[in-house]
């Protein structure tokens, strides 16, 4: 039998999250062997994943951007190609590419407490399968899968004629040139969709059941260009990142304290920027701003869309697909060539990985969060998840931060395992995630809980974090080290 690969740590997946969770380790853990499993063939994850028009970040690259390399493009709001350039750099100029298999994906996970160890089962690319071994594992494998986008069921699919497709898995070099599109959808993926096909196609609709808020947000900021003539690089981006941080906490604060002003300012951002008679009830939401995420509108290119008369916006609910479109509940009948359902990702934890711990299976709403890195009774392990408030690797930065004190306190107290323990009967299990977003709602009886006091308490409040991650008490009492004693056979393998 073939004896399978050890890593001091094992990191799933080579997009943001893992590339950045990777450089850490070089910088801050350089006696560390580790790898990073990836299924697919490339790096960036979500930002080569997807490939549809206008595909960019509705997160400024300030501060969606790693701590430790500045985003030196004039254009705040990144295209997904500038991003996965980006992330491709930073795996380069850190050496990391290296680390990378590729083709492997992570299809259970076992921690054996006698040794200390994880036990990988992953699957390769010609269906075989392989184990690796590791002592920590990190999980980067985002929040939603590759594998499947969530659709919902479509009475009279079968009888449009024309073609049907879901932003994920956009058909390569599909050309839409002089047709009719009909995006189903409000959310960032439809609201970048609409304005990026007018290009080409005759016109294009965007039918929403409900309104979302919408944003209009600068391409390119003066004060970004000033500080970087008169500062060095590494100092303007600090600086920047920090205001930028400062502006999108403040407004979600605000946005939470006073929801009734919050969405009059909004609204009429949005009202300005359309002709006088546009029918405003279309970008009227009924829930509080922030209850949902905002959507991100780079210089107001779907109003300008809309204005143009290029674009339309359509709020009604579907009856069914039918021949030549779709037929609405109203009644009324959207005539479309082609139809892309901008509905959304199916959400997954921990990449769908079996997680057990002796061969138990790890059910993760039954444990909470210990300071949004680890989960409780689960060894060795933390999971990268960050804002939903802010940009993602703001919290990834952090988290990845303190797994690397984490890992280099075991060092020193000469321990191999580390688990989050909560005995504190007093402490009230409360929803990991805050929103009402319908795919968060789908799957919120899979999420780990949060409580509702410190250590297990989530902030999303970057400034909050910022000391209590890089400041925090590794001998916590609700952190069990262990010193497992491995046998001999498995200290001739680790070798």
């Amino acid at each position: 039998m073939a004896t399978s690969e050890y890593f001091d740590v094992i990191i799933i997946g080579a997009g943001l999250s893992g590339i950045g969770a990777a450089c850490h380790l070089k910088k801050d853990c350089p006696n560390k062997s580790f790898a990073i499993l990836e299924g697919r063939d490339a790096i960036g994850g979500t930002w080569d994943l997807f490939r549809y028009p206008g595909i960019r970040s509705d997160s400024d690259m300030f501060t969606l951007g790693y701590e430790f390399k500045p985003w030196t493009h004039k254009k705040g709001i990144a295209d997904g190609g500038d991003i996965r350039n980006y992330i491709q750099e930073a795996a380069r100029e850190h050496q990391v590419t290296e680390h990378i298999r590729f083709g492997q994906k992570v299809i259970s996970a076992n921690f054996d407490s006698r040794t200390a160890q994880w036990q990988l089962e992953v699957q390769q690319k010609d269906g075989s399968s392989q184990s690796f071994r590791c002592n920590f594992l990190m999980g980067c494998t985002g929040y939603y899968s590759y594998d499947e986008g969530f659709t919902p069921e479509f009475e009279g699919r079968d009888d449009f004629e024309g073609n049907v497709i879901h932003p994920q898995f956009w058909p390569e070099d599909y050309d839409y040139s002089g047709k009719n599109i009909v995006v189903i959808g409000s959310g960032a993926t439809a609201v970048t969709l609409v304005p990026a096909m007018t290009d080409k196609a005759a016109h294009v609709t965007m039918l929403q059941r409900s309104p979302s808020y919408v944003i209009s947000v600068p391409q390119q900021d003066p004060m970004v260009a000033l500080l970087r003539r008169i500062l060095p690089q590494k100092l303007a981006y600090r600086i920047i990142r920090g205001r930028n941080v400062s502006i999108t906490l403040g407004l979600y604060r605000f946005c939470l304290r006073f929801p009734n002003a919050a969405r009059k300012i909004l609204q009429w951002a949005v009202r300005k920027q359309l002709p006088a008679d546009f029918d405003m009830s279309h970008f009227t939401p009924k829930y509080n701003p922030w209850d949902e995420r905002l959507c991100a509108v780079p210089e107001g290119d779907m109003f300008n869309a809309l204005s143009a008369g290029k674009a339309s916006v359509v709020t009604d609910h579907i009856d069914r697909f039918v021949k030549d479109g779709i037929q609405l509940k109203s009644g009324k009948t959207l005539k479309a060539d082609t139809i892309i359902t901008a509905t959304g990702l199916k959400v997954q934890m921990m990449g769908n990985i079996q997680a057990s711990v002796d061969g138990k299976p790890f059910v993760p709403n039954t444990s909470m969060s210990y300071r949004g890195v680890m989960l409780e009774n689960l060894p060795n392990f933390a999971m990268v998840f960050g804002y939903t408030n802010a940009s993602w690797t703001l919290k990834a930065d952090l988290i990845c931060g303190y797994v690397c004190r984490l890992l280099n306190h075991m060092d020193k107290k000469g321990v191999k395992q580390v688990t989050p323990r909560c005995d504190n009967n007093d402490i009230q299990r409360i929803p990991f995630i805050d929103m009402q977003s319908g795919y968060i709602a789908r799957i919120k009886d899979q999420l780990p809980k949060q409580g509702d006091q410190k250590p297990w308490k989530l902030y999303q409040n970057y400034f909050l974090d910022m000391p209590l991650l890089r400041t925090a008490d590794l001998d916590d009492p609700a952190l069990e080290y262990a010193r497992p004693i491995l046998n001999e056979q498995t200290q001739a393998q680790s070798a």
